[in-house]
C-alpha cells in the first residue's frame, strides 16, 4: 500500500490549461523557400517592396485614348479618332497617344504615353481602311485602367505575422517577387506509449495474454499533425521504469513537447509520474474532468511534458481539449472550423450578367450587443456578416482579403442586404478577422496591427473607409485629416449631411510634406514651388486623407493670393497624377519619374530621400459604435495606447 500514489486535490480544467500554457512549446522561427512555405505560418510582417502591377495597364481589350477626346460621344454621335498603332501584353509601347488619336490595346498591356483611359472594343467601330476608329461611348480618366500599385502598392502591408500560408498567399508572395519566407518553426512532439499490454499495429497480437493494439500512438500523432506539429513516434516503453526513463529523456532532448499515454493513474504499476518527478518537474497530477482524470503536466529537461490517459477515448479527449490548442498556438495555427459558413449580406450586391458567379466574400462578425441610450439592447450581436470582395480578376489581393466564395445563381439579379447566404470557405481553418478596418494607408497602423490577433485592414483611403463605416460593414475606419477638418465631423462625401456616428479608438499625428530627391537638387521650399515652377509632381489618390490635407493647404494658399483653389491646382504639373499608397510618390521620385511627390517624413527617412515639411495631420481610428467592444477593436485600442515604441521609431510621428 505504501507504493500507491493517490490523487489529491484534483486540478480544475482551467488550472490544467494554465499549466500547459506556462510551458514553452514554441520552436525558433526559420526561413524556407517559397515552394516549401504552403501550410506554414508567417513569423513576421511582409511589406510590398514594389508596386503590383508595376505599371499602368489596360484591363480589357479595346483602344487606349485620351478621355477628353471621348466626352459627349454616344451611339448617335460617335467620336472619330486616328489609329496610331497597337500595344500588346508583354511589349513596351512604341506609340504615343496624342489629341485626336488612339492606340489598340490588349488586356494587361502597358498604357501608352498620353493615354489615360481605355474604351472597350465592343463600343467601337473600325472605319473601312483601318486607320480610323469610331468611339461610341464616353469614358472618364482611369476607366478600364489598372494603375500601378492598384493591386498592392510598394510599402503596403502585404501579409501580417500569424498568417497561414495557403495557395492564395503563395500567389501574392510570388507577385511580390518573394522567394524566401520567414515562418514560425514547427513544434516537434515526441510520442511515447507505455503499458506491457500494448502491441504496435502490424506485430503479432496475443489476446490470451491480454494484449491490445496500440491505438493512442497513431491517433495522437495524427492529432499533432492536424494541429500543426510534427509527430515523432518513439519505441514502445512497456511498464519498465528504466526503459520509460530512457525514452522520455531521449524524446525531451529532441522535441519541444513530449506526450506519453498510459501509466498515469494512481496505481503502483503506473509509475511514469515518478520518472517525471525524478528527472524533471511535475506541475500537475490529475484533473477534475471525465473522461481524462489521470493527466500529468510537467517538464523533462528543457522540454514540456504532458501525460495522457491510457484509454483511447480519454487520451484523445484530453489531447483535443488541452494539448491541441497549445500545439496550434506554438505553430501559429487557428482553431479549426467547418468549411461552410452561413451569414447575412452586409450590403446589397447587384449582379445581372446571366452567369453563375463565384463571388469572393469576406466575413466580419457584427460584434457584441451594446445597450442603447434607453437601456434597451443595441442589436443582436455576434452575427456573421458577409461582404463582397472584388478588385477585379487581375488583383491577387482579392484572394487574400476574401475568406471564401458565395455561389450566385445565374438568375439572381441582386443579393439584398440582410439576405442569408452560404460562404464556401477557402479552408476549414478560415475564421472571420477579429478586427475589420478600412481606411488610410499608414506605416504606424501597419505596426500596430501586428499586435492585434487576426486583423484585416483594407487600405482604401480615408473617404472610402468613412463611406463603408456609414454602410455598417467594417468595425472601424482609419481617417487622416487636418485638425478642424476631420471628415468624420464634416458632411459625408456620399451626399448625406449627417455626421457618421462613431466611437473613438485612438489617434496620433504624422508629419507630411513634399518628397524630393536626396539633397533637394531643385531647392524646393514649399507649395509655392509646385505652383510657380515647372516641377513634375505626383499626388495621392482622391480617397487619401493626405491628399485632402494637401488640398486644404492649397486652398489656404489660394486665399492668400486672392485666387481659387482650382486655379492653383491647375497650375501644378501632375496634381491629378495620383498613386495609391504612402510610399508610391517617393518611389516615383526615386525612379526619376517625378521631381516632387506628396508623402510623409517617415517614408522619406526609410527610402533616404529629401523632405520638405509642410506640417502635421492627425490620423484617427473611429469604431462602429455597435462593435466598440469587439475583442479586435479593444485590441487595437490597447495597441495604440501602448504604442509609444511604434511612434518613437517612426520619424515625424507623435501620439
Amino acid at each position: 500500500m505504501s507504493d500507491r500514489r493517490e490523487f489529491r486535490d484534483l486540478a480544475e480544467p482551467e488550472e490544467a490549461h494554465e499549466a500547459i500554457e506556462s510551458l514553452d512549446l514554441s520552436p525558433e522561427p526559420e526561413t524556407v523557400p517559397l515552394r516549401e512555405a504552403r501550410g506554414r505560418v508567417l513569423a513576421e510582417r511582409i511589406d510590398a517592396e514594389l508596386d503590383v502591377p508595376g505599371f499602368d495597364r489596360g484591363s480589357m481589350d479595346g483602344y487606349a485614348v485620351r478621355a477628353r477626346d471621348t466626352f459627349g460621344a454616344d451611339e448617335a454621335d460617335p467620336a472619330t479618332l486616328e489609329l496610331v498603332g497597337a500595344v500588346h501584353a508583354g511589349a513596351e509601347p512604341d506609340v504615343t497617344v496624342e489629341s485626336g488619336t488612339c492606340a489598340e490595346i490588349s488586356t494587361g498591356a502597358v498604357m501608352p504615353d498620353g493615354a489615360d483611359a481605355v474604351v472597350m472594343v465592343e463600343r467601337t467601330t473600325e472605319i473601312e481602311g483601318g486607320d480610323t476608329i469610331e468611339i461610341r461611348t464616353s469614358v472618364a480618366p482611369g476607366d478600364h485602367v489598372m494603375f500601378a500599385g492598384a493591386d498592392i502598392a510598394a510599402g503596403g502591408r502585404a501579409l501580417g505575422p500569424g498568417t497561414e500560408i495557403t495557395p492564395r498567399e503563395i500567389g501574392l508572395l510570388s507577385a511580390l517577387g518573394v522567394d524566401e519566407v520567414p515562418v514560425r518553426g514547427t513544434p516537434t512532439v515526441g510520442i511515447v506509449s507505455t503499458g506491457d499490454e500494448l502491441v504496435r499495429p502490424g506485430d503479432d497480437l496475443h489476446s490470451e495474454r491480454g494484449q491490445i493494439y496500440d491505438v493512442n500512438s497513431y491517433t495522437i500523432a495524427a492529432g499533432v499533425e492536424e494541429a500543426g506539429g510534427e509527430a515523432v513516434l518513439y519505441p514502445h516503453a512497456g511498464d519498465d521504469y528504466d526503459e520509460m526513463e530512457r525514452l522520455l529523456v531521449e524524446a525531451s532532448e529532441e522535441c519541444d513537447l513530449v506526450l506519453s499515454s498510459g501509466s498515469t493513474s494512481a496505481s503502483a504499476v503506473d509509475v511514469i509520474y515518478r520518472v517525471i518527478e525524478e528527472r524533471g518537474d511535475l506541475l500537475l497530477h490529475g484533473v477534475s474532468v471525465k473522461p481524462g482524470k489521470p493527466m500529468l503536466v510537467g517538464r523533462v529537461g528543457d522540454s514540456a511534458y504532458v501525460g495522457l490517459p491510457g484509454y483511447p477515448v480519454s487520451a484523445l479527449t484530453i489531447f483535443r481539449t488541452f494539448v491541441a490548442p497549445a500545439v496550434r498556438e506554438a505553430a501559429g495555427k487557428p482553431e479549426p472550423r467547418t468549411a461552410t459558413v452561413s451569414g447575412r449580406m452586409a450590403v446589397e450586391e447587384r449582379y445581372s450578367e446571366g452567369r453563375m458567379r463565384l463571388m469572393p466574400a469576406g466575413l466580419v462578425e457584427s460584434g457584441p450587443a451594446r445597450p442603447t441610450g434607453d437601456g434597451e439592447p443595441g442589436g443582436a450581436g455576434g452575427e456573421t456578416l458577409v461582404y463582397p470582395v472584388d478588385k477585379g480578376s487581375g488583383a491577387t489581393t482579392s484572394l487574400v482579403e476574401a475568406d471564401g466564395v458565395v455561389v450566385v445563381d445565374p438568375d439572381t439579379e441582386y443579393l439584398a442586404a440582410g439576405e442569408s447566404v452560404e460562404v464556401q470557405l477557402f479552408s476549414p481553418d478560415v475564421r472571420a478577422p477579429t478586427l475589420f478596418a478600412v481606411g488610410e494607408d499608414d506605416p504606424a497602423l501597419s505596426r500596430l496591427l501586428d499586435r492585434v490577433d487576426r486583423p484585416r485592414h483594407l487600405a482604401l483611403g480615408s473617404w472610402e473607409g468613412l463611406r463603408r463605416l456609414r454602410d455598417g460593414v467594417p468595425d472601424a475606419a482609419v481617417v487622416a485629416g487636418e485638425p478642424g477638418r476631420d471628415p468624420v465631423a464634416s458632411p459625408d462625401p456620399t451626399g448625406d449631411d449627417d455626421p457618421v456616428p462613431t466611437e473613438p479608438v485612438g489617434e496620433w499625428t504624422r508629419e507630411w510634406g513634399l518628397i524630393v530627391p536626396a539633397g533637394n537638387p531643385d531647392e524646393v521650399t514649399g507649395l509655392t514651388d509646385l505652383v510657380d515652377r515647372d516641377l513634375r509632381f505626383v499626388n495621392r489618390d482622391s480617397n487619401a486623407g493626405l491628399r485632402t490635407t494637401l488640398s486644404n493647404a492649397l486652398a489656404d494658399l489660394a486665399d492668400e493670393r486672392g485666387t481659387t483653389r482650382r486655379e492653383v491646382t491647375e497650375a501644378i504639373d501632375g496634381f491629378d497624377r495620383a498613386v495609391r499608397a504612402h510610399e508610391s510618390p517617393a518611389r516615383r521620385v526615386l525612379a526619376g519619374d517625378a521631381d516632387v511627390g506628396l508623402g510623409l517624413r517617415a517614408t522619406a527617412e526609410r527610402l533616404n530621400t529629401g523632405f520638405v515639411s509642410l506640417g502635421t495631420e492627425p490620423v484617427r481610428v473611429h469604431a462602429n459604435p455597435a462593435r466598440a467592444d469587439k475583442p479586435g477593436v479593444r485590441g487595437l485600442r490597447e495597441a495604440i495606447a501602448d504604442g509609444d515604441d511604434v511612434f518613437d521609431a517612426l520619424a515625424g510621428y507623435e501620439r
